[in-house]
């Protein structure tokens, strides 16, 4: 049985996870320019139309809010895997290469990306350990 400090970080992943998908579906939501621009670099234009990003900003912000109360969640940790790992996967070369070493050069490098292989780590450390959130709410609903 895991103790209050393992329930804690879990707790903790689960709402740094689930903000970063709420906060990146707020902008959506209020700016789609950016990221139908955002869309355009990294995403091969994949979305990049204004619904497409209103559809996809809702997706995130339902996403995320339940992610954060501990709802739903043999579906919504997936789909944040989803979100979270399928992200860090379509921007590799800046994870392995931040600093522009060989992959990139010293301009194009992002280190502000790093992060991201972080949160996907994060998100898939709440799927292994979904059993243990005992502060989860659909979990304190079913008591």
């Amino acid at each position: 049985m895991m103790g209050w400090k393992q329930a804690a970080s879990l707790l903790f992943l689960r709402v740094s996870t689930g903000l970063l998908c709420l906060i990146w579906g707020v902008l959506r939501l209020i700016r789609p320019d950016a990221g139908a621009r955002v869309s355009g670099k990294y995403y091969a234009d994949l979305f990049s139309g204004m619904a497409a990003q209103t559809a996809w900003g809702v997706a995130l912000v339902a996403i995320g809010t339940l992610v954060i109360l501990g709802l739903g969640r043999r579906i919504v940790y997936p789909l944040q895997a989803l979100v979270l790992c399928s992200g860090a996967l379509a921007i590799w070369r800046y994870l392995l290469d931040p600093l522009g070493l060989w992959l990139l050069d010293r301009d194009s490098a992002q280190l502000l990306f790093f992060p991201s292989l972080g949160m996907a780590a994060a998100t898939l450390v709440l799927l292994a350990f979904m059993a243990q959130d005992r502060f989860a709410l659909d979990r304190m609903l079913r008591r």
